[in-house]
């Protein structure tokens, strides 16, 4: 506990399951935790010390409830679609907030962050123009196949991968339906090359890469986004990503004012070179923090929540304890995903609770739970994630691939709802 803290209000915006961890450690500081969505019963609202059913988007419903529960501090959890709402009620509150109107406007919508990427030297996923109107003569200038979505999207949601050109209509139909500005991109499917994240963090306008790993996504689920089956760290492309990206990405986010705060950044890599794509300015459902408090020794969730509260993220030493190689051992984020129907049965986490190789273990769906068919292609189908640390990548790969050997998952007919994983041997 935190005696610095303890006592002091934090409004999150955001319950989902990701925001648990964030919650569980504020409440640990000694904070009164405050969680509020529009979704009753969410889970990181049951460990709250209080929670509201008012839509993290809703602005001035937002403020209202700040300003009558006398809060100290707001935070987002981990959605990026509350990013610009966060902003807007603590530009209101005139409180604490590590963005601000122009790095919100940047991180929110995919093409404006493609433009200012490219402006930077930073490479986005190629594109094709489309409008609403399907002209013909725009569609004879695709390369299929290609991704369709909406430019405000998250976590797949909207996300369609086209094959020919009859299936456009659907899929920019899909893509309109989720964007709440009602636009969308056209891009270059990039289904054959190497996929992987960066991941930064800011303190007082010092900006240090704290990770780069490699994704691996499913691929029983054709036409859908590509849900992450699992992530490795450090990346095999780390060694590139320092000569070719690293210094354009620092003088872009000098240039846009980035201060404090956490950012992942997805991207591709072809040929040696990197398309950058899908920003996210919070914490991740991936949750790479984990593994870096575990190795790094400093916990981002902290320096989140003291910002918030005191505007200061407190006394972490980013250029001593950050390190993307973390300290020469090799680490990976497991998730398992199920197909859609009514969990009867799990097994296999038995061993994870003894195993002193995980040091997390995340799970999102219970016995009992429906996975259903909207849940599909999207992140709502991850059972769980586990968080695993070994000094060597043989049992790195060892441990993987046990845990993908024995979870399994069987619905109310005895049919196995878990989908396989990643290639080892991509490690």
């Amino acid at each position: 506990m935190s005696l610095y803290l303890e006592g002091k209000k934090l409004l999150i915006l955001g319950g989902n399951p990701e925001t648990i961890l964030l919650v569980e450690l504020a409440n640990y500081l000694g904070v009164k935790t405050i969680v509020t969505s529009n979704v009753p019963n969410e889970p990181a609202k049951k460990i709250a010390w209080k929670s509201f059913n008012v839509n993290g988007m809703d602005v001035s419903a937002i403020v209202s409830l700040a300003r009558k529960e006398q809060v100290d501090g707001v935070l987002v959890g981990v959605a990026d679609t509350l990013v610009p709402a966060y902003y807007k009620v603590c530009d209101t509150l005139g409180i604490p907030c590590y963005a601000s109107q122009q790095i919100v406007d940047i991180f929110s919508y995919k093409d404006v962050f493609k433009a200012t990427c490219e402006h930077y030297g930073v490479h986005g996923i190629p594109e094709f123009y489309l409008d609403e109107n399907l002209n013909s003569s725009d569609i004879e200038k695709l390369i299929f196949p290609v991704m369709v979505k909406p430019v405000d999207g998250r976590s797949g949601m909207g996300m369609t991968v086209c094959y020919q050109p009859e299936e456009l209509e659907d899929a920019v139909s899909k893509a309109l339906k989720v964007s709440n500005c009602k636009r969308f991109i056209v891009e270059r499917y990039m289904g054959d090359c190497d996929d992987c994240f960066v991941y930064y963090t800011f303190k007082d306008g010092y900006c240090s890469l704290s990770c780069i790993a490699d994704r691996y996504t499913t691929d029983e689920q054709p036409g859908l986004s590509r849900v992450c089956l699992g992530a490795t760290y450090p990346s095999k492309h780390i060694k590139d990503y320092f000569s070719h990206m690293h210094n354009n990405m620092i003088r872009m986010f000098n240039n846009i004012g980035i201060k404090n705060g956490v950012l992942l950044l997805q991207a591709f890599y072809e040929n040696g070179v990197f398309y950058v794509y899908d920003p996210g300015f919070r914490l991740q459902g991936e949750a790479p923090h984990l593994h870096m408090k575990a190795i790094n020794g400093f916990d981002q969730r902290e320096m989140l929540i003291r910002f918030a509260l005191t505007g200061s993220e407190g006394n972490v030493n980013l250029k001593k304890q950050d390190d993307p190689y973390f300290h020469g051992k090799y680490a990976a984020t497991l998730w398992t995903l199920l197909r859609h129907g009514k969990v009867a049965r799990i097994e296999g986490f038995e061993d994870v609770k003894k195993d002193p190789h995980v040091h997390i273990h995340i799970q999102r769906i219970h016995e009992g739970d429906t996975v259903d068919d909207s849940w599909i292609g999207t992140e709502k189908q991850v059972l769980s994630r586990l968080y695993i640390v070994c000094d060597t990548k043989e049992d790195l790969i060892k441990y993987i691939k046990h845990y993908q050997d024995i979870i399994k998952v069987y619905d109310t007919n005895g049919n196995l709802m878990t989908l396989k994983g990643f290639d080892v041997n991509r490690i």
